[in-house]
């Protein structure tokens, strides 16, 4: 189902939507949202008109926000909550991050990585796995951990670090995200520190819209060498030698999709 975009909601009162219901639902028709408050709480919602189909699923997104998105709440507290979900969700700085369906563009470029990585690694210990996948990422000098799923990582580490349930509980090698317009700040602020403080070596960024791969290597917890490679340049691991991906290949031929 493609996005569905509509400007920012303008809120009311119930007075107001009484005297002005006919200037409101012109706003609506415009792909304005007005929310409806009734003393001084948020009571209704009016929204364009869509599909029943397309409407269903993003009141029920909606609400899922309400009740998890951005929420404040303690390891303890987000692993009660997990468990029990069906949804996917990270925890990243005390607070709980819903994850939205990948697009046919993420999907095609995830595929082509895990091929040349899991190529590149099939005679090592090291173990390429994609998304969904839980890794629980402990900082340096903070308490809790963060709870993610990096589309793409390498982990060195198994022996030891899985547990009797299958869970991996070590901390990857190399880490790899895919850009979209929903998590690019996300991805290239909060993850990168995230995996930085964690003992991740290296992070790669790639980058539908702008087609590139940006590299980053860490050493001591800190960023040590970072380059991008555009189209027509190969991307090269700086931790594992001789990893590395063709940027024109990787985008060649993709369908045509939002983040590009």
């Amino acid at each position: 189902m493609e996005s569905i975009n509509l400007q920012e909601g303008m809120v009311i009162t119930v007075t107001e939507l009484k005297q002005n219901l006919g200037k409101y639902m012109d706003l609506v028709e415009a792909q304005n949202e007005v929310v409806i408050t009734k003393n001084g709480k948020k009571t209704a919602r009016l929204t364009p008109y869509i599909t029943d189909l397309e409407q269903y699923f993003l009141v029920r997104e909606r609400a899922l926000n309400d009740q998890y998105g951005g929420k404040k709440v303690s390891y303890e507290e987000f692993m009660g909550i997990y468990e029990k979900s069906t949804l996917r969700m990270e925890y990243i700085n005390g607070e709980i991050h819903l994850l939205a369906s990948p697009s046919i563009v993420h999907q095609e470029i995830l595929g082509r990585l895990h091929l040349i990585f899991t190529a590149y690694f099939k005679e090592d210990k090291c173990r390429v796995f994609f998304a969904p996948f839980d890794v629980h990422f402990r900082k340096k000098e903070f308490k809790e951990p963060d709870v993610m799923q990096p589309d793409l990582l390498v982990a060195c580490d198994l022996e030891h670090n899985v547990t009797e349930k299958g869970r991996y509980m070590g901390t990857p090698t190399l880490v790899v995200e895919i850009l979209s317009e929903s998590t690019r700040s996300k991805d290239m602020i909060d993850k990168l520190n995230t995996y930085r403080l964690s003992g991740v070596r290296e992070y790669w960024l790639v980058d539908p819209k702008q087609e590139n791969i940006l590299v980053y290597e860490f050493e001591d917890y800190e960023i040590g060498k970072y380059k991008t490679f555009e189209r027509g340049r190969v991307a090269q691991s700086y931790f594992f030698t001789g990893l590395s991906v063709d940027v024109e290949r990787l985008y060649e031929g993709l369908v045509a999709g939002e983040e590009r």
